[in-house]
């Protein structure tokens, strides 16, 4: 059948409306991240505010506590933000016995489903790196008993078990592709630990902080500034960031062990916005420039040299300043919140900025084409 350009006009205008309001939509919907909710500390709001502040008026939609605290398990109810929780390092001997883990499971995971969105289950936290025999012995056959609970509470196929570590679990790390896990811990630990992920699905979870590993030679290398590059002979690979090679050298060491298909998590990074007088580079427009470049790169699809096309669940250290934690100044002021919530410094995780960039960019440019369109269309006809 024959078309007159009035149909055909209508059919393309019809089209451009659909594309436009796909664009639109994209452009709403804007890079989800996860935080990192330490408590360690005296001035912080309830978890009744917090978790109505998070799910209201930011884009954060995944939450990692270090513990199972009840009243943060009970305020991410009905908010749709998934949360992780932690089995603390002192009673990984204990999960290896399954009437505990079967009562733990009980106490802090069962009352709290399916209003709250627990995903994952992690037993204890860079434990590897603690050098302490009993924890490091326990600690898979820990993740393995929790796990059979699990499965007899026919939980298995929504809440994971894993166990995040510190990028000291690798001997060597430059260049990413000579990378392998430490003698000792590779074939006796972590090998039997990766077959088990494998097997339940779950991730490997790891903690790569640029920060630590930067100076005032190398700091653009960190942030994900334009830079000259650091070129790993092995593969003819040029790396532009600091996270990228991190990230590269913990998947050969995967490969090393044959489980580089094993997804990869970061359960921890971040950047302090204030430290000790002799630390370069903390202050919190870099720590803006830090996290704001992350959540942008991690949700890019660009991926790493030796990972192209991938997207990293990736978890912000912290949602907020820890005014009672240990440590170097930097400890305290890892968080992108004050205690009333407003941020720190600016980053990308607020609506209001979603809907401020969205306004701005898609609607003008595409309402404006759309004008222009119609106005051809109807001088066609």
């Amino acid at each position: 059948m024959k078309q007159t350009p009035l149909v055909v006009a209508s059919i393309l205008n019809g089209t451009l409306l659909l594309v436009a309001f796909a664009l639109i939509q994209e452009a709403h919907a804007t890079a989800k991240i996860g935080v990192n909710y330490g408590t360690v500390a005296n001035n912080l709001p309830p978890p009744s505010e917090v978790a109505k502040f998070l799910s209201k008026s930011t884009t954060i939609n995944r939450v990692r506590i270090f513990d199972a605290n009840h009243e943060i398990l009970h305020a991410f109810a009905n908010t749709g933000i998934e949360v992780t929780i932690t089995v603390p390092n002192d009673q990984i001997p204990q999960i290896t016995n399954l009437t505990f883990a079967q009562q733990w499971l009980k106490t802090n995971v069962q009352p709290f489903l399916p209003a709250t969105k627990l995903i994952r289950i992690l037993v204890g936290n860079e434990v590897l790196s603690t050098a302490n025999k009993l924890l490091i012995s326990n600690l898979v056959p820990a993740m393995q008993t929790l796990h059979v609970a699990l499965v007899t509470a026919s939980l298995d196929n929504n809440v994971k078990v894993s166990t995040p570590h510190s990028l000291g679990i690798l001997s060597n790390s430059s260049p990413p592709s000579s990378a392998k896990f430490r003698q000792g811990y590779d074939m006796h630990i972590i090998k039997p630990m990766l077959s088990f992920l494998k097997d339940s699905d779950a991730p490997f979870m790891v903690n790569p902080y640029p920060f630590f590993g930067s100076s005032a030679t190398n700091l653009d290398y960190a942030l994900f500034r334009t830079n000259s590059g650091v070129f790993d002979d092995n593969t003819n690979l040029r790396y532009t960031n600091m996270l990228d090679a991190q990230l590269d050298a913990v998947y050969s060491a995967l490969k090393v062990l044959g489980f580089e298909d094993v997804e990869i998590v970061i359960a921890e990074t971040g950047w302090p916005s204030l430290g000790d007088p002799a630390q370069t580079g903390v202050d919190p427009k870099i720590a803006s420039e830090y996290n704001g470049n992350l959540i942008r790169h991690v949700n890019s699809g660009v991926g790493t040299p030796l990972m192209p096309n991938r997207t990293f669940d990736t978890y912000i250290f912290a949602l907020f300043d820890e005014n009672l934690k240990p440590g170097p100044t930097c400890e305290r002021n890892f968080g992108l919140f004050w205690p009333n919530m407003t941020l720190v410094y600016d980053i990308p995780i607020m609506r209001s900025y979603a809907a401020v960039v969205g306004d701005r960019h898609y609607y003008k440019v595409f309402f404006s084409f759309m004008i222009v369109f119609n106005f051809i269309c109807t001088s066609w006809v």
